[in-house]
């Protein structure tokens, strides 16, 4: 490019270079090698406006390569340095300078882990970045977004990452843990520390910064740290919490406070909101929900009470008011007695006369809606309205209980019913003696006719008593209730659950708490392990066969438990790992107790994996789902699994199961690495998977096996030898 033309001219061949570079990226490391010498600090201020844009956009852009964008970081480096000099600077150029500066420096890192002998780029960006950190503190809001967003990615590239971050960051996956512990240009601890200051910095600005445009940039900056290093979210969320965006308030309220007021609140509230939704589990959630809820209060409270209309003040017109104003009063409606006539329960609490409303079916709005909309009614209500609405319904009461009863009007009254007295009771006399009897037969009619008599006696209504019912057994109680809860499992089969699968109690579920699978199951598996909890006969072993045990509810409940796990074991595996929980609890109670009493957690857990191990292919998750949630593992199950490398098809599964367990479980890592060493020792075809296992959690194993086995298999030719001799 020419250096005569003028500034519009260069500006617009700059601009078809811009268009050829979008159309195809290939010439980006060409337009930008030929833009360096005309953006430098000495060009017009217009040239380097439009540069330092160029560059921030090409270094950003997600079309261009990460490995040119590298290759290219390593001369545009001098540029941005000269431009980060000017003391002068303008504010838009330093602006696009350090959002260069952001989206090079992981690349500069990642060079430098790369090819550590080449600290001359490295001290560069080193010089870039100390330069920014010096602007964050007196530039103008415009350039401290810039160097906020800078200080994210240094913290994102120097803190470890959780491993996730390669879906989101496409190729450019730059975090602590790709540092050497022994680079030669590189510490990892040093590194760590200047990203926990950096990250205490931009969280000081939430407490002392009042405004609005370096808050929130501040806040959306942290939602990508709080997603991508767990190290950090803690440190976040205790800040977020902490944050007040009403520091404004303590000074007069003007329209432009109003507005970064609402701005950082709903800011603040969106992250906190995209946290939960994220990690649902996480413990804070609930403190979170209520720093939410506190903070939209206070914010509408603060900005309701500054925009509410003055009061009526009295002016003096020529004859008329020009404009009706509105007059800071208090409407307190009249509250209606009660008319004649029969009145219901909501006739007494009615306050309002549309009948529309009377109507109204309130049971049809959920309970959670009501309540929320009742505390802020409550909360918001005029306490004259409150007073003279509660006077109003002890009124009414006081009314209701002071007028007289209702007369019955004889017309319509029913039949045998009197006035006086409609309620029935009967008269109880004393029973009369024999003398009584005797005095009141001498005085009594002569005797009826025998054909009278006989017609009476054929008249009268013979005494007629039910039959005893027959004697309940044991064994018909147990089949009644067998086939109670063959029932509700034939029901639970037909009931849906969309909307239970979307609020899950977890512990703290009760039974019967509502009408879904889950609560029915919940019943069906206390039932089986906690209702005859100390009645079961305690059999020797020895002593008694198992076909010869007396049959029990329990046990009865537990066979339909697990014929229904097993008619699709992978869809009801939830319900089982359920149903062992019960079991193990129940056992855990019963040994507190003492005694003896028969353990039925280990039993019907064996029964379960030696029911699915045969049906379960290569490609299952559900073995191990199974092992690391249910409450206690032993090596008899353990063992179970390593059955399974019988069959070489499955030998893989298996030793994903043993190796998860290994890092999920601590309790149970030894035991399962054990399973894998006795996998190792007895299937010959297991033994390169396993070997690798064991080489990371078990060094020396292998080797020493190995080592062992040629000993013997060289102690034995040495026999045969001998022998042949």
């Amino acid at each position: 490019m020419s250096s005569n033309l003028s500034v519009p001219e260069q500006i617009r061949q700059l601009n078809d270079a811009r268009k050829l570079v979008l159309g195809d990226v290939k010439y980006y490391p060409n337009v930008v090698r030929g833009l360096l010498p005309i953006i430098g600090p000495n060009a017009q201020v217009e040239l380097r406006r439009w540069g330092a844009e160029f560059l921030a956009e090409a270094f950003s852009t997600p079309a261009l390569p990460n490995g040119e964008k590298e290759t290219m970081q390593l001369y545009v480096l001098a540029t941005v340095e000269s431009l980060l000099q000017n003391e002068r600077e303008d504010p838009q150029v330093l602006r696009s300078v350090i959002l260069t500066a952001a989206s090079i420096y992981p690349l500069a890192l990642r060079w430098i882990i790369n090819n550590g002998y080449d600290t001359v780029t490295w001290d560069k960006m080193l010089s870039i970045k100390q330069k920014i950190l010096r602007l964050w503190e007196s530039a103008v809001p415009t350039v401290r977004i810039s160097c906020i967003k800078f200080a994210q990615r240094v913290v994102l590239a120097q803190t470890v990452s959780t491993g996730a971050e390669f879906r989101h960051a496409g190729t450019l996956d730059i975090s602590l843990d790709k540092v050497p512990p022994n680079h030669q240009s590189l510490d990892p601890r040093n590194l760590e520390a200047e990203a926990s200051g950096l990250l205490d910095r931009m969280l000081v600005v939430l407490q002392e910064s009042t405004d609005a445009l370096v808050v929130d940039a501040t806040l959306n900056s942290l939602s990508i740290l709080v997603r991508t290093r767990p190290a950090t979210s803690s440190r976040i969320l205790n800040a977020l919490l902490s944050f007040n965006p009403l520091q404004l308030a303590n000074s007069p309220l003007t329209p432009r406070s109003k507005v970064m007021i609402k701005s950082m609140e709903k800011t603040a509230r969106l992250l906190l909101l995209h946290v939960t939704k994220r990690d649902p589990h996480n413990p804070m959630v609930p403190r979170i929900h209520q720093h939410i809820e506190r903070m939209a209060h206070m914010v509408i409270d603060v900005l309701d009470d500054s925009s509410r209309k003055r009061p009526l003040e009295a002016q003096q017109h020529d004859g008329y008011d020009a404009k009706r104003q509105r007059v800071a009063e208090s409407y307190i409606p009249q509250i209606p007695p009660l008319g004649s006539g029969p009145h219901s329960l909501a006739d007494m609490f009615t306050l309002v006369g549309h009948d529309g409303l009377k109507s109204f079916d309130l049971s049809q709005v959920p309970a959670a809606m009501i309540a929320k909309v009742t505390v802020t009614a409550l909360s918001r209500i005029d306490s004259q309205f409150l007073s003279k609405a509660v006077d109003g319904v002890r009124g009414r009461l006081t009314t209701l209980a002071n007028a007289p009863a209702p007369e019955l009007n004889p017309n319509t009254a029913p039949l045998g019913v009197d006035e006086d007295d409609d309620d029935y009771e009967p008269d109880f006399y004393q029973a009369e003696d024999t003398e009584q009897i005797l005095n009141k037969l001498d005085g009594a009619s002569p005797p009826l006719p025998a054909e009278l008599t006989a017609l009476d006696s054929s008249l009268a209504l013979a005494s007629f008593s039910l039959p005893q019912p027959a004697q309940l057994t044991p064994e018909t109680a147990l089949s009644a209730g067998s086939g109670t809860v063959a029932k509700v499992v034939d029901m639970m089969k037909s009931l849906e659950e969309p909307a239970a699968k979307k609020h899950k109690a977890g512990f703290i579920r009760l039974a019967a708490s509502s009408g879904s699978k889950d609560a029915w199951m919940t019943i069906l598996t206390r039932l089986a392990t906690r209702s005859s909890t100390g009645l079961e006969e305690i059999s020797v072993k020895g002593e008694e066969d198992e076909s010869s045990r007396q049959p029990s509810l329990g046990n009865n409940i537990r066979e339909v438990i697990y014929n229904y796990v097993m008619e699709d074991f992978r869809k009801h595996i939830d319900v089982a790992v359920s149903w062992l929980c019960e079991e193990w609890y129940n056992d855990k109670m019963q040994a507190k107790l003492g005694g003896d009493y028969p353990r039925n957690y280990e039993k019907n857990t064996l029964r379960l994996i030696n029911g699915f191990l045969p049906y379960l292919h290569p490609q299952d998750k559900v073995l191990t789902r199974f092992l690391s949630e249910i409450p206690e593992l032993n090596r008899a199950m353990l063992s179970r699994v390593k059955d399974m490398c019988r069959d070489p098809s499955v030998t893989q599964l298996a030793l994903t199961s043993l190796l998860y367990l290994a890092m999920m479980r601590p309790p149970v890592k030894e035991m399962a690495l054990d399973t894998v060493q006795d996998i190792w020792t007895e299937f010959e075809d297991a033994r390169p998977m396993a070997g690798k296992y064991l080489s990371k959690y078990r060094p020396g194993f292998v080797e020493a096996a190995e080592a062992k086995a040629n000993r013997d298999s060289t102690g034995l030719e040495s026999s045969g030898a001998a022998i042949a001799t």
